[in-house]
């Protein structure tokens, strides 16, 4: 299959809705040939990612905002301009900081979590974070989607 250039606009990516955070795909994994799936994620303060492991490599850019990322049990504050690698299989997740909306960027690799994204997400609106008072994410849902792609989500205690 040959491969094609991808050029387009912020408003033309798709985007999705999910725990709160606004999802837009820079690059799928189709468009990459499988190689890597390129995502811009926003979260509102307190939100992010949740606990999880997944098959392949994931690299984690903070574009904006503060957050703590969790690497096993390691926490590293970090801003705008920090970056991270994590190997297939590394427990991690991240959380914006209680006073700030954060935006990364997270490149995996291969390619494909994408379609993970477009599954459990809601197609968003509009280019901004979800409307509050929404009904809560079925988090079972999600974890057993995630499940079918080779993550580990866990779902949080109650």
């Amino acid at each position: 299959m040959a491969l094609e250039t991808v050029a387009r606009k912020v408003d033309e990516t798709p985007a999705f809705w999910l725990l709160g955070g606004l999802y837009e795909v820079v690059l799928s994994g189709a468009e990459s040939g499988g190689v890597a799936t390129v995502m811009r994620i926003t979260a509102p303060a307190g939100g992010g990612a949740p606990p999880h492991t997944h098959p392949g490599d994931e690299a984690l850019y903070v574009v904006a905002g503060e957050l703590i990322v969790h690497i096993g049990d390691e926490q590293v504050a970090a801003g705008p301009g920090a970056s991270f690698f994590f190997p297939a299989g590394t427990r991690e997740w991240w959380e914006a900081q209680t006073t700030t909306t954060t935006t990364v960027l997270a490149t995996y690799m291969p390619g494909g979590v994408d379609k993970f994204f477009a599954e459990v997400g809601e197609r968003a609106l509009t280019r901004d974070l979800p409307p509050e008072g929404g009904p809560p994410p079925d988090i079972a849902r999600i974890v057993s989607v995630a499940a079918q792609y080779g993550m580990d989500i866990e779902a949080p205690a109650h």
